[in-house]
C-alpha cells in the first residue's frame, strides 16, 4: 500500500512539472515573438474551464482603440437585460453623425442620414465592421465614455480606462493612450463575458454571434490558426503618425479548441516601427503558439 501511495506521488510529481515544463516553453516563446519586432508587446492568456494564467507585460497599460468597443457593447447589452433598451428598437440617427473622415460602413450605406436604424444593427456595425461613427452613436446613447468606463470598474475590471470618443481621438494623437486596458484585464473580461458572469444567456449568445462575424483583423489572432476555428474577437487599430509609429495593432478574442474547450488571449502591439504586417504578423504568430500548445496538450 505504501509503495502504491509513493509511486502515486511520483505519478503526480512529474505530471506537474512536466505541465510547468510546457507553459514555460510557451512563456519562452510567446518572449521570443514579442521581441522579434521593433515594438512594445503584451500578452495575456486566461484558460475559460481552468485557471491556466499567462502573462507577458499583462499589467502595462496599452491603448486600446477599437478595442474599448467592447465595453461599449456589453454596457448597451446590460441595458438591454436590465430592459432600458430593445435590440429590436428603432435610434434615429441623424446625417452629423455620420462623420466623414473615418472608418464607417453606416455611413457608407447611407452617406444621407436622418433615418431610423436598430440597436442591433448599430452593435453588429460596431462589432463586426468596427464602425466608428456607430461607436459613438452607442456613447451617446449611454451618456459618454464617463458611464461605460464606470460599468466596467463596476465587473470588477479595475485596470481600463475610457474617457475619449472616437471623435475625440481623431483629433488629436496622445489622447488615444488615455484610453487604456492591460492584457490582463482584456483577458479578464472576456473571461468573465463568456462565463455569463456579465450578461445574461441571450444577450452573451447574441454578442458572440456578432463576434464570430468580424471581418476586421482577419491577419491577427486569426491568422495562422486552422481555417476553421471559432474565433469571437475585436480588433483596434490606430495607424501610424508622420515618424512612421503605430500607437495600437491590437487584437482580442476568446479561442474554440477542437476539443470544445476555451482560452481568452489579449495581444497589444503598440510604439511600433514596423509596418501593419508584420504588427500582424507578431500577434498571427503568438496566436499560433498558444494553439499549438493547448492542441499539443488536449493530447496528452
Amino acid at each position: 500500500m505504501q509503495n502504491k501511495t509513493f509511486l502515486l506521488i511520483i505519478i503526480m510529481f512529474l505530471f506537474e512539472h512536466f505541465s510547468s515544463s510546457q507553459v514555460d516553453s510557451l512563456k519562452l516563446r510567446i518572449e521570443r515573438i514579442s521581441n522579434s519586432g521593433r515594438s512594445s508587446v503584451g500578452v495575456a492568456l486566461l484558460g475559460i474551464e481552468n485557471n491556466d494564467s499567462i502573462a507577458i507585460q499583462g499589467e502595462y497599460k496599452f491603448p486600446m482603440q477599437s478595442v474599448y468597443k467592447n465595453v461599449i457593447y456589453l454596457r448597451i447589452l446590460k441595458q438591454v437585460d436590465l430592459g432600458k433598451l430593445s435590440l429590436d428598437q428603432n435610434i434615429f440617427v441623424k446625417k452629423s453623425e455620420l462623420l466623414p473622415n473615418t472608418w464607417s460602413p453606416l455611413r457608407d450605406k447611407h452617406p444621407g442620414g436622418n433615418l431610423n436604424i436598430k440597436l442591433s444593427e448599430i452593435i453588429t456595425y460596431t462589432v463586426a465592421h468596427s464602425d466608428n461613427n456607430g461607436c459613438d452613436i452607442l456613447f451617446r446613447l449611454l451618456g459618454g465614455p464617463k458611464n461605460v468606463e464606470q460599468f466596467i470598474h463596476q465587473c470588477g475590471i479595475k485596470d481600463v480606462a475610457i474617457v475619449a470618443t472616437e471623435e475625440e481621438m481623431h483629433k488629436t494623437w496622445d489622447i488615444q493612450f488615455k484610453n487604456y486596458s492591460t492584457p490582463m484585464a482584456a483577458a479578464l473580461l472576456l473571461k468573465k463575458f463568456y462565463q455569463q458572469k456579465l450578461l445574461s444567456e441571450g444577450s452573451t449568445r447574441f454578442l458572440l454571434k456578432v463576434m464570430y462575424a468580424t471581418v476586421t483583423g482577419s491577419n491577427r489572432l486569426k491568422g495562422k490558426l486552422p481555417q476553421k476555428t471559432e474565433l469571437a474577437h475585436k480588433t483596434g487599430s490606430s495607424g501610424a503618425n508622420e515618424q512612421g509609429i503605430t500607437a495600437a495593432c491590437n487584437d482580442i478574442g476568446i479561442v474554440t479548441l477542437p476539443n470544445g474547450k476555451h482560452y481568452a488571449i489579449a495581444v497589444f502591439v503598440t510604439n511600433s516601427k514596423d509596418n501593419d504586417e508584420l504588427n500582424a504578423a507578431i500577434i498571427a504568430d503568438i496566436s499560433k503558439a498558444v494553439w499549438d500548445y493547448y492542441t499539443l496538450k488536449s493530447k496528452k
